[in-house]
């Protein structure tokens, strides 16, 4: 049997003898198989005639070796790789190729400006950047070397003080460019949905940087608030920024008028949450008749309507949702619902706190019972301090005296509390005829949809916290640049969800049980049990699926040894499968 490097000598020694060599394969069936036979031939002319002489058997050899033999006889020539090309650079591409290929499908360098401009490049660049490996000014200008981003944005040159003056330059054009997104996602007399939230400071030296409560769960720390607009499926359209004590409901009416002044929607309907939209932002807004709203009841105003009588905690006995009016809420429609997956938890919850708070009286009643601690003052500050920690104080009795300290639980309140447990009511001024009661709770719960939309802002998305900016117009810059990435990141979700653990049925959205939990559709809970997508190739977040297109390279080439300055050339590596497709869906996207 030839072994290759018999093959190679007596390749060689053909080469002094007259004649052709070639490699000849034949096939043949027998049975359900087919067999090849693969043979290393010279062909050669004796007295005028063709004659064949067969040289050896190449059948044992890989096909990519018989390969090689076959172009080599054609008088193809062969060099070990390295001696072929040099690679002189490797960058990541593929993440950075999907995030552009986005940005074209939504036509985002239009709606920086309408004509191209240094800044508009940077901005881009920015806010690709973003998308793939968030980071602080001065490292994104580091960053953005290591992977195709500043070639292709064409920001090779950038450095942190341009990104700084784009950044300024972004600022002043935010209200032209909110603008263009509003004409594209929001329609008249639609749904508009509202929330705020905040992000805290790396530092204390900008007119923003208030004390507030922190949704950061960052107490102490001085931070920014912001509000952010959405359409109704949370595709972000515009954002504010507020100082970090302002309060929620303060920052509504101004955007409603922003609605109607900048955006020119006429007519609208407004989302938000029962902390968002008060009384008084309700009374103005009931003065206009182009502005209608969705919100929710406080459980103190649900309390005053049950002792009221004027809803029957009995008829939720047969169903979950009911419509009711009130005569102090007049022109409004209200839905109660209940839930009694939520009033389940709600009762486990409750429950810990009460019994964690009883844990810490008692070490408490312990040490007054030992004389550790002595005085009605300094007793009452530990227990005060003790049933406000899980917010319990109103279900327990509490006598303190000089040198004693009895509690108990007030089983009356715990029991009118628990009697509301799984209870909510939708407030709205939508006529009937218009969204029926199950719409409404549904447009309620959307407000879910802003909420994802902080999650991704201020986490491990587009990381907008903590803020490194002092000057106020540089925050404000740094967080409306984050909403763009946001825009062009909810997209590319939206483009990808067969790819990842999303649910694909959202038009089960429109139709299921407006009060019962969120079930996710059978298909998306396979992917989630299995980790698996349909073809048996692995489901993806949004984070892994860019980490697995980033394995794309593009390789900067020459030949070995060249002299300075020799010509390159590039060459990218091919696409997987996955790869390909989650390309070509980036390429599907439709505003």
């Amino acid at each position: 049997m030839f072994t290759y490097s018999s093959i190679l000598s007596k390749m060689h020694s053909m080469a002094t003898r007259t004649g052709t060599a070639h490699v000849v394969t034949t096939s043949r069936r027998y049975k359900d198989r087919v067999y090849h036979t693969h043979l290393l031939r010279r062909s050669y002319r004796e007295h005028g005639k063709v004659k064949n002489e067969t040289l050896g058997n190449l059948s044992h050899l890989s096909e990519s070796v018989i390969d090689l033999i076959r172009r080599s006889l054609q008088g193809e020539t062969f060099v070990p790789l390295g001696q072929a090309l040099e690679i002189c650079s490797s960058r990541a591409h593929g993440h950075v190729q999907a995030v552009g290929l986005a940005m074209q499908r939504l036509g985002f360098a239009s709606l920086l400006a309408s004509k191209p401009c240094r800044e508009r490049e940077l901005v881009l660049a920015m806010v690709a950047q973003r998308i793939i490996s968030p980071a602080t000014k001065l490292a994104t200008t580091r960053l953005w070397h290591t992977s195709t981003l500043a070639s292709d944005f064409g920001v090779l040159d950038a450095c942190e003080d341009d990104l700084y003056a784009a950044m300024d330059w972004l600022l002043a054009g935010q209200g032209r460019i909110q603008k263009k997104l509003a004409a594209r996602h929001l329609k008249d007399d639609g749904l508009v949905l509202y929330d705020l939230s905040s992000s805290y400071f790396e530092g204390s030296h900008c007119a923003l940087a208030k004390l507030g409560y922190s949704r950061d769960g960052k107490r102490g720390t001085l931070q920014v608030n912001y509000g952010l607009l959405t359409d109704d499926r949370g595709c972000p359209v515009a954002i504010s920024v507020y100082e970090g004590n302002t309060s929620d409901s303060k920052t509504f009416l101004p955007e409603v008028k922003r609605m109607r002044e900048e955006f020119g929607i006429q007519r609208m309907v407004m989302v938000g949450d029962r902390g968002m939209i008060s009384q008084k932002a309700i009374d103005e807004m009931s003065e206009d008749s182009g502005v209608a709203w969705i919100t929710a009841l406080r459980s103190a105003s649900i309390r005053a309507l049950v002792e009221q009588k004027q809803l029957q905690l009995d008829l939720f006995d047969e169903r979950n949702l009911l419509e009711l009016s009130s005569p102090d809420y007049p022109g409004e429609r209200l839905m109660a619902c209940r839930n009694p997956e939520l009033a389940k938890l709600r009762a486990h919850k409750r429950s810990d706190l009460l019994q964690a708070t009883e844990k810490n009286l008692q070490k408490i009643k312990l040490r007054v019972d030992a004389a550790k601690l002595v005085g009605k003052d300094k007793i009452g500050v530990a227990v005060g301090k003790c049933v406000n920690q899980y917010k319990v104080a109103k279900h327990f009795e509490l006598l303190v005296g000089d040198a004693s300290l009895t509690f108990g639980r007030k089983a009356d309140n715990i029991a009118a509390e628990a009697a509301l447990d799984g209870l909510y009511i939708i407030r709205t001024s939508v006529k009937a005829e218009r969204m029926d009661a199950a719409a409404c709770v549904r447009t309620y719960k959307s407000l879910a949809q802003v909420e994802r939309a902080f999650r991704s802002l201020k986490t491990m998305d587009l990381k907008v916290r903590p803020i490194h900016h002092h000057l106020e117009g540089r925050v404000r810059a740094h967080i409306f640049l984050c909403m763009l990435a946001y825009y062009v990141e909810w997209h590319m979700r939206e483009a990808w969800r067969e790819l990842m653990f999303a649910d694909c049925d959202q038009q089960a959205l429109a139709t299921r049980d407006p009060v019962a939990p969120a079930r996710r559709s059978d298909a998306a809970m396979k992917k989630v049990a299995s980790h698996r997508l349909d073809d048996g190739s692995p489901a993806h977040s949004l984070q892994t699926l860019m980490s697995e297109l980033s394995t794309i390279v593009r390789n900067t080439c020459r030949a070995p040894n060249g002299a300075q300055g020799a010509p390159t050339f590039e060459i990218t590596t091919t696409p997987t499968v996955k790869q390909k497709r989650a390309l070509e869906l980036i390429n599907q996207i439709k505003l």
